[in-house]
């Protein structure tokens, strides 16, 4: 069984996608106490509490022999939604992350982002980074709704294999891919008890009603109610109306793909926060069965 370490856990979508597809997580890093707690209170391995902005002895993560080191660096100075500055400090955590696999060289590890990241400066530093340190590297944009996770959410992965070839993984990650987007009725069925919900607009330019009959938009850091007086859109499906509420905190945490024993715990705007931020379970379950269908297919298991 791969042992894994997860840099930048919060709570723990990308240790949770990876366990259930059969991997042992031995630890997690975060430097955000609540979600720390929300971890803890999910999983059984150690967490650690530490700042990755500046290198740290990596004989921590060593000490685990971990064989896959995953992350996803704080993408706000990336997002679509946010400023995209990439010199407000966040984006460095990209390069920190490169870094630490550089220094531990377990044999893979896998990074997730925003997709625009490809358009960043930032990008380039790390891939160079973890070249030097000798990693085949395969990159894809993946669209959630195509990989069981019922939300249109594309995100970035890059997957490093030490002394592996370039563009190893690509076929395997495009393989799998549903030609059809997953809707909330596909994974829910009538579990929320309403056909259509509100979904606050980054700008009142987009639409923000939906139906449980199509992938839900991207799940963001922030929920707030209809406000008084909202104007219908013309993409809206349906008119507010007294049976159009925004989801809850739960059923966002389940859009995300997060299990309903899922433990949740801190005040309402975190909580948002930190769902927002999570790689939907599903999500990172899809790329870690990838890579177990690759290295059993060339032997990889065999070393372990």
């Amino acid at each position: 069984m791969l042992k894994v370490i997860d840099l930048f856990a919060g709570i723990g979508g990308l240790s949770l996608g990876f366990q259930n597809a059969g991997f042992e997580v031995v630890a997690a890093v975060d430097n955000w106490q609540a979600a720390i707690e929300i971890y803890k209170a999910n999983f059984s391995h150690d967490v650690i509490s530490m700042d990755l902005s500046q290198m740290p002895d990596v004989q921590i993560f060593k000490n685990y022999h971990p064989d896959v080191i995953v992350g996803g660096p704080p993408c706000q100075d990336f997002s679509s939604a946010g400023k995209r500055n990439e010199n407000l400090g966040r984006a460095d955590l990209t390069v920190s992350f490169a870094e630490i696999v550089s220094h531990v060289k377990p044999t893979w590890f896998v990074m997730e982002n925003v997709a625009i990241i490809t358009k960043s400066v930032t990008l380039p530093k790390a891939l160079k980074i973890f070249k030097a340190a000798g990693y085949g590297l395969s990159y894809q944009v993946l669209d959630a709704s195509r990989c069981g996770v019922p939300q249109l959410r594309k995100r970035f992965f890059l997957v490093g294999l030490l002394n592996g070839q370039e563009s190893c993984l690509d076929d395997y990650l495009n393989d799998g891919l549903t030609q059809k987007a997953m809707t909330v009725f596909d994974y829910l069925g009538n579990e929320l008890g309403i056909e259509y919900y509100y979904r606050h607009p980054c700008s009142y330019q987009r639409r923000a009603v939906f139906s449980i009959y199509e992938p839900s938009p991207t799940i963001r850091g922030v929920n707030r109610p209809i406000p008084k007086g909202y104007k219908k859109h013309p993409g809206d499906v349906v008119d507010i109306t007294e049976n159009i509420r925004p989801l809850t905190t739960q059923e966002r945490s389940y859009i995300q793909t997060f299990p309903k024993g899922f433990k949740l715990k801190g005040t309402k705007s975190k909580l948002e926060q930190m769902i927002g931020n999570a790689v939907p379970v599903k999500l990172a379950e899809y790329v870690a069965r990838k890579i177990q269908v690759f290295a059993r297919m060339n032997g990889e298991l065999d070393k372990h």
